[in-house]
């Protein structure tokens, strides 16, 4: 096959425990700008002026959107942000668990954690 079927990545699904807390943390927190609540119910989330979206979906089961390796929780959704250390000292002053800001050839990035203990990175 020379050309793949698929043309982009359209949203990423999130588990999280309480709907309402969890999307309004995305849109204060991370400044995401929620677009509806459905009555399905899941919040959808859109990340600035692009086509991605991030699907909050509520779930009693103990599970996240990231993995293990190792038994060590491993990211899966990676965000970036031209200004990572104003948004590391952001997420620190309003209570986010973080990790400090890591640099690796010249590639900065740091890990947090939202209110559902879903691990993200975000990097520039």
């Amino acid at each position: 096959m020379s050309k793949s079927f698929i043309e982009a990545v359209h949203y990423i699904r999130i588990p999280v425990k309480d709907l309402e807390q969890s999307a309004q943390w995305y849109r204060d927190i991370l400044g995401l700008q929620l677009l509806t609540i459905t009555e399905d119910p899941f919040a959808i989330i859109k990340v600035n002026d692009g086509p991605f979206l991030l699907i909050l979906v509520p779930t009693d089961d103990d599970t996240f959107a990231h993995f293990t390796i190792g038994n060590v929780p491993a990211f899966s959704i990676g965000f970036t942000s031209p200004e990572l250390s104003k948004f590391h000292t952001h997420l620190i002053e309003n209570g986010v668990k973080v990790e400090n800001i890591k640099e690796d050839n010249g590639h900065a990035y740091f890990h947090f954690f939202d209110l559902n203990g879903n691990k993200l990175q975000v990097h520039w």
